[in-house]
């Protein structure tokens, strides 16, 4: 009887900043691999993700083993513990209901195979170390911020001083003036009492190659910052002698796993006067803070989530051509280079705007009138559906493969039967009958799971569905009822408005507008997907028909964009 095939297992290892230690993954790696060695698996690939923490599902080394789960390229991953592939209670939950989903189990060396109940146990174990190192964490640092010592990162101006202790452990936290970046900081201050602005103070720098604080060009926000958040070189009070600690706290947004700061009120704040580090006199801050005046603030009612919407119709998709940066409003009607005000021409030199009427009309009229047309169409399905195919033959081949040895073990289990009739004892072959009987319960369980290839197409008519309906989102544009919906909508159709300077016929500065459509978007909306789903974007995927017709139940168009066409299908791109 043929011996069933080995589990494809994957090895999945991460070490986080705070181990600082890179061989770590090679400790980890060898541990999961003498693991596979002894359950008798074959190992096909390797994960990892170095100096990142497990508190973030944003690792490349997790999200390329989560797609490539979902394209059936192993059966199992081995960690060496849970917390290697998150520390987070609801992301290691996410993880492995979407390995589950997958028919992808987890195992680790310490657990064996990891069900439910370790998912619960360890992630609220694992939560609480997260809890615990913050707080011990937090309390280091505020005893250093008591000391006049840092407790963050470097500022702008100062260097770290380098010394040890007689155990030769270091010392951390102590500082001395940069005398160099001291006098930039000086610049920086007399120049904007003198009431030159911080764009026009960044532009300077630039021009004369003088690297900003993270070693790039400076910027107008980098200079000016928030008064009320002490960011920006204009409101560091480091640079007077007084040293402020613990005015923000940093928080994950559980909806982006992006960390948001938040201002702590005053009461919390760890003040402590630091004279040898004073940089600026009292005359030259006093001066910055009047020319600053009384900071406006704005009272709304709007919610926060509201007040995070896109203004304008193409807010945060519009792209310098040159720079790469962003395009925003810099006039009442007018977009143009982020860089080029706030940077200067030593970053990009870029000063031609549109306006916004005038962008708006000829981008919604490139998406009812030039994407998605019937030949970019017909070529999309062509290649897509050859690569899904192509894809699709290895798993075939694989059920092909279990549907041989399950008729292999019912023949083994057959006989076996057919000999205790003839008049075997049946003790003699008991354990025989046994085994076949688990091999051919268990081949029947894989197959149960296994995806049958089925044929689809898309539908003829996507095209004009299509236009039909961005023609109706167009239109919402003007009811109140459906504006912002259709807003989205339309927005979820564009990748990005790359904006190039040219001349026109009279040699007039003028901007060619490159429009890359999103892909995904673009066939949510073509195959019929309801408004509200197709302005989802990525999160709502399209579904393709089978060939027989009908809706293919659980085929994820966007998801399989990513896993079958990879880079190989680019964004759609009209130059209007």
């Amino acid at each position: 009887m043929s011996q069933p095939p080995a589990l494809r297992a994957v090895i999945y290892a991460r070490f986080s900043s705070d181990l600082q230690r890179d061989a770590s993954i090679k400790d980890q790696i060898r541990s999961c691999a003498d693991y596979a060695t002894r359950q008798g698996m074959e190992i096909v690939g390797r994960y990892s993700d170095r100096a990142t923490s497990g508190a973030s599902m944003m690792r490349p080394g997790l999200q390329t083993l989560l797609r490539d789960a979902r394209a059936g390229g192993f059966d199992l991953v081995i960690a060496e513990a849970l917390d290697r592939l998150s520390r987070n209670q609801a992301d290691i939950a996410t993880i492995y209901e979407r390995l589950q989903f997958d028919n992808v189990v987890i195992e680790t060396p310490a657990e064996g195979q990891v069900s439910e109940l370790h998912i619960g146990l360890k992630g609220t174990m694992n939560a609480l170390f997260l809890k615990d190192l913050a707080t011990k964490t937090r309390r280091g640092l505020k005893g250093r911020a008591l000391q006049g010592k840092s407790a963050g990162g470097l500022t702008y101006g100062y260097d770290p001083v380098i010394q040890f202790d007689a155990q030769g452990e270091r010392i951390r936290g102590d500082r001395t003036i940069n005398q160099v970046e001291a006098e930039i900081v000086r610049r920086i201050f007399r120049d904007y009492a003198r009431g030159i602005s911080p764009g026009k103070i960044a532009e300077a720098l630039n021009l004369e190659r003088i690297p900003g604080p993270q070693g790039g060009p400076w910027g107008s926000s980098t200079i000016q910052g928030n008064r009320d958040r002490g960011t920006g070189i204009l409101n560091n009070e480091l640079y007077i002698g007084r040293q402020i600690w613990n005015r923000l706290n940093y928080v994950k947004d559980p909806a982006t796993g992006k960390r948001i700061s938040r201002l702590n009120p005053e009461s919390d704040w760890v003040i402590t006067e630091v004279p040898d580090l004073r940089i600026i006199d009292d005359d030259l801050w006093q001066a910055v803070r009047t020319r600053q005046g009384a900071q406006k603030t704005k009272a709304t009612d709007v919610p926060i989530w509201d007040r995070r919407r896109p203004k304008f119709l193409f807010s945060g998709l519009m792209t310098c051509g040159c720079c790469g940066s962003g395009y925003s409003k810099v006039s009442k009607d007018a977009f143009g280079c982020s860089a080029a005000r706030k940077k200067g021409a030593a970053i990009c030199s870029n000063m031609t705007t549109i306006r916004r009427e005038v962008l708006e009309a000829r981008v919604l009229d490139a998406l009812e009138r030039h994407l998605m047309n019937e030949e970019a169409v017909r070529i999309f399905c062509e290649e897509y559906v050859a690569e899904r195919n192509r894809l699709a033959a290895g798993r075939e081949t694989g059920r092909a493969a279990l549907e041989q040895d399950l008729r292999q073990a019912e023949a083994d289990h057959k006989a076996l039967v057919d000999a205790i009739i003839a008049g075997v004892p049946p003790e003699q072959i008991k354990d025989r009958l046994d085994a076949a009987f688990r091999r051919k319960e268990a081949l029947e369980a894989e197959l149960a799971v296994a995806p049958a290839p089925e044929p689809l197409r898309f539908h003829p008519g996507m095209s004009a569905t299509y236009r039909a309906r961005v023609s109706q989102l167009i239109r919402g544009l003007g009811d109140a009822d459906q504006h912002e919906e259709a807003k989205e909508a339309l927005r979820a159709l564009v990748e990005k408005i790359e904006l190039v300077p040219e001349k026109d016929a009279d040699g007039k500065p003028t901007l060619a507008i490159n429009l890359h459509g999103a892909l995904a978007g673009l066939l949510n909306l073509a195959t019929g997907r309801p408004i509200a789903q197709a302005a989802a974007g990525h999160e709502q995927a399209p579904r393709c028909q089978k060939a027989s017709g009908g809706e293919a139940g659980g085929f994820d168009l966007a998801g399989e964009l990513v896993l079958v066409a990879g880079t190989g299908f680019e964004p759609v791109t009209f130059r209007l």
